[in-house]
């Protein structure tokens, strides 16, 4: 049986009219988004289709949207494509991994969307109270970034400095207390490193959100987690789980720890699936993909254009 990935973007690919094409042309796409206003008892698909920009990129409302969005990407390429005629793997960058999980039916939508809901009001408070921020450094292996991270967090009582995503080789973001990421950033700069600020609003994955871990461990008691339809890799460890407590329980661990997704993508291949498809706004999970490796076959759907050709380009795989 021919093999795909499922992979679905996390927080920072949203932008503001994301889905709105599907939204226009597909009628079963609207009672998604009535049905996601509807719980959470406000007009996300405002907020998605007509912005602004600052509202749509808070934590609160950037990590619903993006599911939300990922969600009706997946949905309308079902209705085209039968899936069941592939044997599939899912994963998820970060927030992706609860796309992942309702992709795979391990959580209903709503549920989902209320898990997505209450990750992104614990991560907003832990981001208040900690003032951290996130820094992507480029063209630098694990070891030196981590070096990096150590003299940073040592340097004058500077605080937390931490290596939390592994999104490609030489690309790793780290995450900490402010003064220690700007730290880092002058450290990376004197190693003629490309260190690049990240927009966003706290320490994710860090440390620093072991508050919000905590409270997550506590909410998603109240789900119920069903055993996936095809295996899930997880982001805390890279590893192909089926088990519906050990998903639970990576899920409370990823809040904050490392997303390994360089590992993640290469256990995929090493089980000889080398066709991705991504779901959900821009193409940023394709693009690392590609600089993990150069042998597999990327698509992406996030619009009816991207729709069209991936599904004529399955054709061939």
């Amino acid at each position: 049986m021919k093999q795909i990935a499922l992979v679905f973007p996390g927080q920072a690919s949203q932008y503001i009219g994301m889905g709105k094409e599907f939204y226009d042309k597909y009628s079963e796409t609207k009672s998604i988004f009535d049905k996601a206003n509807y719980l959470l008892g406000y007009d996300i698909k405002k907020v998605i289709f007509e912005g602004p920009l600052d509202l749509l990129t808070q934590t609160k409302y950037t990590q619903p949207a993006v599911f939300i969005t990922s969600f009706v990407c997946f949905k309308v390429f079902i209705s085209k494509f039968n899936i069941k005629d592939y044997s599939c793997f899912s994963a998820g960058h970060s927030l992706g991994e609860y796309s992942a999980l309702v992709a795979s039916e391990v959580l209903t939508f709503e549920d989902g969307l209320q898990l997505v809901n209450k990750r992104a009001e614990f991560i907003q408070n832990s981001c208040e109270k900690t003032k951290g921020t996130m820094l992507a450094i480029l063209g630098a292996d694990k070891n030196i970034v981590e070096e990096i991270c150590k003299e940073a967090s040592t340097a004058s009582g500077a605080g937390v400095c931490e290596a939390v995503n592994f999104n490609a080789p030489g690309q790793i973001v780290v995450s900490g207390e402010i003064p220690a990421i700007e730290k880092a950033k002058e450290i990376a700069k004197i190693k003629k490193l490309k260190a690049i600020s990240l927009p966003v609003s706290g320490a994710f994955h860090s440390s620093l959100m072991k508050d919000a871990q905590e409270k997550m461990s506590e909410e998603i008691k109240k789900y119920i987690f069903k055993t996936p339809k095809f295996p899930i890799i997880t982001n805390c460890d890279a590893e192909i789980i089926t088990d519906t407590k050990q998903i639970q329980e990576k899920l409370i661990k990823q809040v904050a720890s490392p997303v390994l997704w360089i590992d993640s993508i290469n256990k995929i291949i090493l089980n000889n699936c080398l066709t991705f498809i991504e779901f959900g706004p821009k193409n940023v999970v394709s693009g690392m993909i590609k600089k993990i490796s150069s042998t597999v076959k990327t698509f992406n759907v996030e619009n009816e254009t991207s729709l069209i050709q991936t599904l004529e380009a399955l054709k061939n795989v």
